[in-house]
């Protein structure tokens, strides 16, 4: 007999196998300090057990935005994970901080074991690829809310940093280099201009193969997963090189190149200085988006921007390299013409 939850549209048995399916992917996301396991109420971090003289604790949480609907459309949901966390981790360590555990929110229409436990696999991928331990998480069946197929994804981090480690770009100065660091292509901002420029304006579907894409289809390079930047700053960071950072997500250059500059200083970035991937020109062209707004959006091809002395860049660049993080010069810090400008593109 079903019982009176289950014919409200919420099946509780369902609940208890996600949690089976997603152990063995948790397990694959262990690091020191995590004390117990998921399944209790809160999850927990020995934060004394790594040595911290004067630790501050730094968080962040975000979602992947309409990103979803690009999986649902290509019915793939093993990256949409790698997502999450990228976009929650590359936020906490543009500050320095070494990210420690990670804890993800699925809400749904419909819990789908098997469904759901591709999306958890990728946040796992992604913990991993962060040294995040993936610590606890909650999965909300919501009929009335959501559709049957329909789920949405957000997550929150934790990371340390050294009181006197922190990153706030006040040490960024007239000289410093401007290096930016690759994107893997639209990461996981803009989508709703991306789908309407692509799907509604472009005549594309998630199987189209035009040829500036060299083969790939619409929907494999969009699901392509959000760099995660952690283990490339490290050694940058370790060496005290880095004098601020920006992620490049949703506003584009224009936005978050400032949020890095102290006042009376520009960032002077130099367009054309690095590859951009095909797909943010397809979009452009699709969409009849002026070339000026899609710097106002998107990434164009780097995922964050580093500040660094002009003496420390090649070593900078030497230490990105041995990350196999490809990398470009891609400007300067100028002394500001006008003050409330904190980033000219030239």
């Amino acid at each position: 007999m079903p019982s009176a939850y289950d014919s409200a549209g919420v099946n509780i048995e369902a609940g208890y196998e996600v949690v089976k399916r997603i152990g063995s992917h948790v397990a694959r996301t262990s690091r020191p300090g995590i004390m117990g396991g998921i399944g209790g109420f809160g999850g927990l971090f020995d934060l004394a057990s790594l040595g911290y003289k004067e630790p501050v604790l730094i968080s962040g949480t975000d979602g992947v935005g309409t990103k979803l609907l690009v999986a649902k459309a290509a019915g793939k949901h093993d990256t949409i994970g790698i997502d999450c966390v990228a976009m929650c981790v590359n936020d906490i360590v543009a500050q320095g901080a070494e990210p420690l555990f990670f804890l993800d929110y699925i809400a749904c229409g419909k819990n789908d074991p098997a469904l759901l436990e591709q999306v958890v696999a990728g946040v796992a991928d992604g913990c991993v690829a962060a040294g995040a331990g993936l610590i606890g998480g909650e999965t909300a069946e919501m009929p009335g809310m959501y559709d049957a197929d329909e789920y949405d994804l957000a997550g929150f981090t934790v990371g340390v940093v050294e009181k006197s480690r922190i990153i706030d770009g006040s040490s960024i100065g007239d000289g410093d280099v401007l290096i930016g660091l690759a994107s893997t292509g639209v990461h996981s901002n803009g989508f709703s201009l991306v789908r309407k420029a692509l799907f509604e304006d472009g005549g594309l579907s998630v199987d189209s193969a035009p040829d500036v894409l060299g083969g790939a289809s619409v929907g494999e390079v969009l699901l392509t997963p959000t760099a995660i930047y952690v283990s490339a700053l490290k050694p940058l960071i370790a060496a005290g090189l880095i004098h601020g950072v920006s992620h490049i997500t949703g506003g584009g250059f224009i936005e978050n190149v400032p949020r890095m500059m102290p006042s009376g200083l520009t960032a002077s970035v130099r367009l054309g200085s690095w590859e951009e991937p095909a797909i943010f020109g397809l979009i452009e062209r699709c969409g009849s988006v002026k070339h000026e707004e899609m710097y106002n959006v998107f990434n164009m091809g780097v995922g964050m921007v580093l500040a660094v002395g002009a003496a420390d860049a090649d070593r900078a660049m030497a230490l990105l390299a041995d990350a196999e993080q490809k990398a470009w010069v891609i400007g300067e810090v100028v002394t500001a013409r006008d003050e409330a400008a904190g980033v000219q593109l030239v």
